[in-house]
């Protein structure tokens, strides 16, 4: 009897040249578990073809790497759309991943380059002022209590930050990276990345008041 692969559409990466995962049917015991595999044997496997098995790498990043480009575009629809786009790069670049154990950091790469192409097309296209009155009035819902900012005053400060400043800020503070650790993915020195932080810290307290004083 054959056993059929279910899957769940919330997590499903829609690869090309694929079948539809969901469409999957394999042999009992023909393929590994993939909730149990490591993420380097899951990386060969989905080297070799198993699409089941990038399925599950996938699911395993999903969630948080989304986090990471709403922050960084603003939109949740936008972000899906960039998530979707970095996880195709990811799969079509498997083999070029030269170390299988620690993808989740070689596809984090691929989501902020992602993300940073993104938003640097976007602003180009867009060309608006950063103080466009129209904007800071949706974006200033209400008053704020005791100085706390609400969410969509800080994501509107954040929509006006260099992409550089962007991320770096994201990636301090969102995802709570260490510097070594967004060195590795950024490329850049720990030196750069502090004056970054710095830059959209101060940069970020200037936008915040601009919106309280409207």
């Amino acid at each position: 009897m054959r056993a059929r692969h279910t899957c769940d559409a919330h997590h499903l990466i829609q690869l090309p040249n694929a079948p539809n995962l969901c469409d999957f049917t394999a042999e009992p015991g023909s393929r590994m578990d993939v909730n149990t595999a490591t993420d380097a044997e899951l990386v060969v496997a989905a080297s070799a073809g198993d699409v089941d098995a990038f399925a599950e790498l996938s699911r395993r990043y999903r969630d948080a790497y989304a986090r990471f480009a709403v922050r960084m575009v603003g939109n949740r629809d936008e972000a899906e759309d960039v998530l979707q786009s970095a996880f195709i790069r990811a799969y079509r670049a498997l083999d070029r991943c030269r170390e299988p154990a620690r993808f989740g950091a070689w596809l984090y790469q691929i989501v902020a380059n992602e993300c940073r192409t993104y938003v640097v097309r976007r602003t180009r296209r867009d060309r608006r002022l950063v103080r466009d009155e129209v904007r800071l009035e949706h974006a200033a819902v209400g008053p704020t209590v005791d100085g706390r900012e609400t969410l969509e005053d800080v994501q509107y400060a954040l929509d006006q930050l260099d992409v550089d400043q962007r991320e770096a800020f994201v990636m301090k503070y969102v995802e709570e990276l260490s510097y070594d650790e967004m060195t590795e993915i950024t490329g850049v020195g720990i030196s750069a990345l502090k004056m970054r932080v710095k830059r959209a810290c101060s940069r970020l307290r200037e936008l915040l008041e601009e919106v309280h004083d409207v």
